[in-house]
């Protein structure tokens, strides 16, 4: 082993043990990193997986049976599922989809700040929302962002499916919102 792989071995495990924080992140760049990993994500499964299978080599679909249907799970069930994931440890942290026209009713915007921030980012579709609100007793920091129309075959599901309220969407169009909720102390 040479000197650099037994220095970074050691800067290694020095950083594992607990140091003292030193310094503390804002709710708002926590969330704003949180989201970028969310969005990128997001944007990797739609475009480099579902729109490669299903729409350029037609080798498999994404279905919201996907089970059932041996498909691919929809990129809205990709985000849930990683969302319970992270309720699930209890971190303090959640993150979920939102729409002004919601294929599953469960999306659909319900508290105040939701109502306002999906307002607030349908009309500025390049801003960002933050607020804080009180949920069961517990005070949280709120950010809504866009969710945008990544590839075609967002466009293509949403427009298609019969439980949509909506049937034009274009490439780029905001087609609803993520909230992601920091639990403050």
């Amino acid at each position: 082993m040479n000197k650099l792989s037994a220095g970074l071995l050691t800067l290694t495990a020095a950083s594992a043990c607990a140091l003292p924080v030193v310094a503390e992140i804002s709710p708002q760049r926590m969330a704003d990193a949180i989201y970028a990993v969310i969005e990128s994500d997001r944007a990797v499964y739609t475009k480099k997986v579902v729109n490669r299978l299903q729409n350029e080599e037609e080798v498999i679909t994404a279905d919201e049976h996907w089970q059932d249907e041996q498909a691919l799970p929809l990129p809205a069930q990709m985000l849930r599922m990683g969302a319970e994931g992270v309720a699930e440890k209890d971190l303090g942290v959640t993150y979920a989809l939102m729409s002004t026209w919601p294929i599953n009713k469960q999306n659909e915007a319900v508290t105040e700040i939701e109502k306002k921030g999906m307002e607030f980012i349908m009309a500025n579709p390049s801003k960002r929302f933050y607020s804080e609100e009180v949920l069961g007793g517990e005070k949280y920091f709120t950010a809504i962002y866009q969710d945008i129309a990544v590839s075609e075959a967002c466009v293509t599901c949403h427009n298609e499916h019969q439980d949509s309220p909506k049937d034009d969407f274009k490439l780029g169009d905001v087609m609803g919102g993520v909230v992601l909720r920091i639990k403050l102390d």
